[in-house]
């Protein structure tokens, strides 16, 4: 059974930072990769990061490259998104996701398990 718990969400204001945590329990699940997406309201999910599990190369949306960065403990137990220069159109609620193919993966599709998510507030 795997399990995800995400953290570290709540309201900051424009230019602050915040980190987001996403623990794992993954049994015996093979994870190949970890992807962290966000839906605003009213918007459909959207491709934030993501991290090979193995080599731990990155992949980050256009809209958030050189602001976030995505990494994982050496315990291979939590993922974090941290998230400098926060801005208005950041808020959302993120979600972090596993997935078994390796790689660097920006289509939702791709996961196969999905944290509950938590909510970011960038206010102006």
């Amino acid at each position: 059974q795997v399990q995800l718990v995400e953290s570290g969400g709540g309201l900051v204001q424009a230019g602050d930072s915040l980190r987001l945590s996403c623990t794992i329990s993954r049994g015996t699940f093979n994870v190949g990769g970890v992807g962290w997406f966000r839906q605003a309201p009213g918007k459909e999910r959207v491709f934030v990061a993501a991290l090979n599990w193995r080599s731990s190369a990155t992949r980050y949306a256009d809209s958030v490259n050189g602001r976030f960065t995505i990494s994982k403990d050496n315990a291979k137990t939590t993922v974090f998104l941290q998230m400098n220069s926060l801005k208005p159109e950041d808020t959302a609620v993120y979600y972090c996701a596993v997935g078994e193919l390796e790689g660097i993966l920006a289509s939702p599709s791709r996961y196969a398990y999905w944290g509950q998510g938590t909510q970011v507030t960038v206010s102006s």
